[in-house]
């Protein structure tokens, strides 16, 4: 009888080892199956958002809202906080320098867009520069008073062209921003060549002449990335791209 009961026992036992063994494959599978699918639809959820353009005349509305609800000093004022966590940790050296863009970094062409419908119109784009009037990212001027505290260099290193020198010397100045080493702009020669190309050649040619790059500040990834960036502080820009 105790015989009959283990051999019954055995078989209920084995029973149960190949019906996990099985559920388990089974479930595995279609755990698999599940990702696989759940990866594809992904996929082409995304795709299909990606393939419907934004309506430019909502795009427009959302910057403005953005801007004037406060969300943008909010954002900009959390990205110079954390940068100015980061710098406090660093001594600066005799020849440390700090880089700093110009238009949506260290001024605001905001108003300016905002009045033309965000467009872009040379003619109108170099007057509104030679008037020197762009206001301050209070902000941006709040990390570059935190690096003249600190005791370092300052250097403007915009994308504007040559024959606009002096009128943004001028606008700088007007702003506050009165003490830098230098400030650079385009070239003629440089005028067709990328933004990623222009900048890092730049912050290049100031690390061969001696500076110590602790840091870059700019509104976009073309101002940050290359060669010689130190410390990337991205102030925020939903306005445009340049590459």
């Amino acid at each position: 009888m105790l015989v009959q009961e283990l051999i019954e026992f055995d078989c209920i036992f084995l029973f149960l080892v190949i019906l996990l063994k099985f559920l388990r494959g089974f479930i595995m599978r279609a755990y698999k199956r599940f990702l696989r699918y759940s990866f594809i639809l992904l996929i082409f959820i995304l795709q299909s958002c990606a393939s419907v353009p934004i309506n430019l005349s909502s795009a427009k509305e959302d910057i403005i809202r953005y801007h004037e609800s406060g969300n943008y000093d909010e954002e900009t004022g959390k990205a110079v906080d954390e940068a100015i966590e980061e710098f406090k940790n660093i001594k600066p050296g005799k020849n440390s320098a700090v880089i700093f863009d110009i238009d949506e970094t260290a001024l605001s062409s905001y108003e300016y867009r905002k009045k033309y419908d965000f467009g872009y119109v040379p003619e109108l784009w170099n007057k509104w520069v030679n008037e020197a009037n762009a206001p301050a990212i209070k902000e941006v001027k709040q990390l570059y008073d935190f690096m003249i505290s600190k005791g370092f260099r300052i250097v403007f290193l915009t994308g504007r062209k040559d024959y606009m020198y002096e009128a943004t010397y001028k606008n700088l100045q007007n702003a506050g921003y009165t003490k830098f080493d230098t400030l650079i702009a385009r070239d003629p020669d440089e005028y067709k060549i990328t933004a990623l190309e222009y900048k890092s050649h730049k912050r290049t040619e100031l690390a061969e002449k001696g500076y110590d790059i602790a840091g870059d500040v700019g509104d976009q990834l073309s101002d940050l990335e290359g060669p010689y960036h130190g410390i990337q502080v991205k102030i925020p820009n939903y306005q445009y791209i340049i590459k």
